[in-house]
């Protein structure tokens, strides 16, 4: 910040202000400072309440309300981007998808405008994460609400082309991942299937170990196309050839488990093996889809993020400040997940506004038009403490 010296004339008791530097600008405050609380807020989980704090440490004050101003003008101005980013997320061939718990105050508060929106029957709040790739860069999109996973799904793809064939849908088989409007070729996590038996293992090691030993086999073979850089068709030969009578193998001695009464169906193991049994089509999808993939655990990655915002917050006060930390995890974690820096790109959108409303599609993380960053957005300004 910039201290202005002011004097007073003996004489005629004028005040006289010392000009401000023309590095100053003409704004208060800088486009840099909201970039910077968006990722202390949203990129680091540093709540508003404790970057108050350490702005006041610093000696340059900065209330929570005013960091709030500040940041909700960059929302506004990227918001463009977000909604290009889901029209596009909406086309592609694959699409993950999970969601974790998270708390909205003013949902909960009987008579607020936001509770009235609410059904009744609805018992909770969530943050649902969809990943996926957009010209093989990969997107990572968060929606917060009453809404579950499988209905914030289905609302990205009602903005997908009619002449697409249906994607690929991985998640978990919790229900709430399920919507009949989604219409997609639906994948089960593996890595789901695979926890049930560990879960059990100390008290079944034997059997357990026979079917975590099985799945590691598939996952090796998942490392070599990987290692090999297979493409999708290869790929799915590969495990046909390869996991495919693995898996068979499995199948058979879980079902000859339960059929012949070697296992109580009620017991831990017997449940792990009941789950793999009745969602055995959607966990081995990548036995007869190109593109499939194994497991979910890309997606519930991405959800730490909001985990992360969960622990530290606690919670969101109101339903536009948790889409406002939708849209900035969304394009940082984009940014991170393509190796680009979020700052820099932030920047980019706060100080070309016009343009980014203009045309958003030339703005998105991967082929936005990177100009230089002015030297006083990258060093501290003279007196700054």
């Amino acid at each position: 910040g910039y201290a202005m010296e002011r004097l007073r004339c003996d004489t005629c008791g004028e005040v006289f202000t010392a000009p401000v530097p023309a590095e100053a600008g003409q704004e208060k405050y800088a486009p840099s400072v909201g970039v910077t609380i968006a990722i202390f807020r949203y990129g680091t989980g540093l709540p508003h309440y404790r970057l108050e704090r350490h702005q006041q440490s610093m000696g340059v004050p900065m209330p929570a309300s005013t960091q709030w101003e500040i940041m909700a003008l960059h929302a506004a101005q990227a918001q463009p981007i977000f909604s290009e980013l889901v029209a596009q997320v909406a086309n592609s061939p694959l699409l993950h998808h999970d969601d974790t718990t998270m708390r909205i105050l003013d949902l909960r508060r009987p008579g607020s405008p936001s509770a009235a929106l609410i059904d009744r029957q609805r018992k909770g709040t969530f943050t649902t994460n969809i990943l996926a790739e957009v010209a093989q860069h990969p997107v990572a999109l968060y929606f917060t609400g009453w809404q579950h996973a499988g209905e914030n799904l289905a609302a990205v793809l009602r903005q997908r082309a009619t002449d697409l064939a249906p994607p690929i849908q991985m998640c978990d088989a919790l229900s709430r991942n399920m919507h009949p409007e989604a219409h997609t070729i639906l994948a089960h996590c593996l890595a789901h299937g695979r926890r049930e038996f560990v879960s059990v293992a100390p008290s079944f090691p034997d059997e357990c170990r026979h079917v975590l030993d099985s799945l590691g086999e598939v996952y090796r073979f998942d490392a070599e196309a990987r290692e090999l850089g297979l493409k999708p068709e290869p790929r799915l030969v590969h495990h046909q050839t390869h996991s495919q009578p693995v898996l068979a193998r499995l199948k058979a001695w879980m079902q000859e488990k339960i059929d012949g009464k070697h296992v109580e169906p009620n017991s831990g193991l017997g449940q792990a093996i009941g789950y793999m049994l009745k969602h055995w089509v959607p966990l081995t999808l990548f036995l007869r889809q190109a593109g499939a993939p194994l497991d979910n655990n890309a997606c519930e990655r991405a959800l730490k993020m909001a985990i992360l915002h969960r622990k530290n917050s606690l919670s969101y006060k109101t339903l536009n400040g948790a889409r406002v930390g939708d849209l900035f995890m969304s394009l940082i974690n984009t940014c991170r997940l393509n190796q680009i820096n979020p700052f820099a790109y932030l920047l980019a959108i706060a100080t070309h506004p016009e343009e980014v409303k203009a045309c958003p599609s030339a703005w998105l993380p991967w082929n936005y038009p990177q100009p230089e960053i002015p030297v006083e957005f990258l060093h501290d300004p003279p007196g700054y403490p």
